[in-house]
């Protein structure tokens, strides 16, 4: 339908409601139709002609709806989601004062559908412009639908042909979606990606529902070997909270620079691990402890020039009696290349010659 005008439209949104026509006022309030690129709709001060036409609390979803139009044409995307948000916190309002009836669930499908477009369009403005953090906006987002949630789950009374729970599947969907980075996270650290793995991994824990424990502890299970290869090594606290103790040793190892203690971990909970699916990304901790352990030998002896004799007797005390020269100058020539140390191996005098600024790099800096 063409409107030529705001207060048409706005007497066709209180015939739509006066006739509870809940697929027209979707339409009314969608961003698929093709009103929204009507320049007679995209106005910053809709309020008062709302106000004529429309009931509270209708009045302010329709001006949050036009308003939204008018930062949609303007490409301020940040701008459109606040009131996009406006306009759900309207809709629950009325939603909630619905007894017996559920004519309205059309009118909340088309209003979260554009909310999340919107929170992910103003995600990416945000951090193009350097002035918001990844997920920010589709955290905001994820609390909207679950207002939408609480007034669904909370109709027990009605027949079903006329229960607000009917929704309740569409709004887990798009909550399915906007938590869909828990997945990309975990597929970013088998793809070896953890920087991208720790941004998605940490957005899924920080916005799942603290009351979701089962949840939070998968999402941990994969967030805690991540940050550990990043140099991040979990609190014991926080490991017992989410009874995730299983990573308690394999940490302290990495803290301390004991190889022994990462095998025999390794072994003890290998079950757990390799179910989990982090069993190999475990293993590329190895790395980072055994820089530990070298960092340890070359403080201690304090020169720059460290002779490899000191690595095999030190990996030696560590359970590794079997290992020879030929086997350390490997896992040296390793550190050195992967860049957990900045030196070079002389061969002809059987030492490591390391850097004298900062030889050991921050975990952090190698990623």
């Amino acid at each position: 339908m063409e409107f030529h005008s705001l207060n048409q439209y706005l007497q066709e949104v209180s015939t739509a409601l006066d006739e509870c026509d809940g697929e027209a006022l979707a339409s009314f309030v969608s961003f698929k139709d093709p009103h929204i690129a009507n320049s007679k709709l995209q106005r910053d001060d809709p309020e008062g002609s709302c106000q004529r036409y429309l009931e509270s609390p209708y009045d302010k979803l329709f001006a949050a709806h036009v308003k939204a139009c008018f930062s949609v044409a303007s490409h301020n995307f940040k701008d459109a989601h606040g009131y996009q948000v406006l306009a759900i916190q309207s809709f629950v309002k009325a939603f909630q004062l619905q007894k017996d009836e559920n004519w309205a669930l059309p009118i909340m499908y088309a209003l979260i559908l554009d909310l999340r477009t919107f929170a992910n369009n103003a995600d990416r403005e945000l951090q193009r412009t350097g002035k918001g953090k990844k997920g920010d906006m589709l955290e905001k987002a994820a609390d909207t639908v679950m207002s939408c949630f609480r007034v669904c789950a909370s109709d027990g009374r009605s027949s079903i042909e006329v229960s607000k729970k009917w929704g309740m599947l569409f709004l887990v969907n798009q909550l399915f979606k906007i938590y869909f980075r828990f997945y990309v996270g975990r597929k970013a650290m088998f793809d070896s990606d953890y920087k991208m793995a720790d941004d998605y991994l940490t957005f899924a824990f920080e916005n799942c529902h603290r009351n979701c424990k089962k949840n939070l502890r998968m999402i941990m299970t994969y967030l805690v070997p991540v940050k550990m290869l990043l140099g991040n090594l979990p609190p014991q606290e926080l490991l017992e909270r989410h009874n995730l103790t299983h990573f308690g040793a394999v940490a302290q190892s990495v803290r301390t620079g004991n190889v022994q203690l990462l095998d025999k971990t390794l072994e003890t909970h290998e079950t757990f691990f390799i179910k989990t699916g982090v069993y190999l990304i475990l293993e590329k901790l190895r790395a980072v402890v055994l820089r530990t352990l070298f960092k340890k030998v070359t403080e201690l002896l304090k020169t720059h020039q460290v002779p490899l004799q000191a690595f095999q007797d030190a990996l030696e005390m560590q359970g590794l009696a079997d290992i020879d020269m030929d086997e350390t100058e490997c896992i040296v020539a390793g550190l050195i290349y992967s860049g957990n140390i900045k030196g070079y191996i002389s061969h002809q005098h059987k030492k490591l010659v390391v850097s004298k600024v900062n030889p050991f790099p921050p975990i952090a800096a190698l990623s």
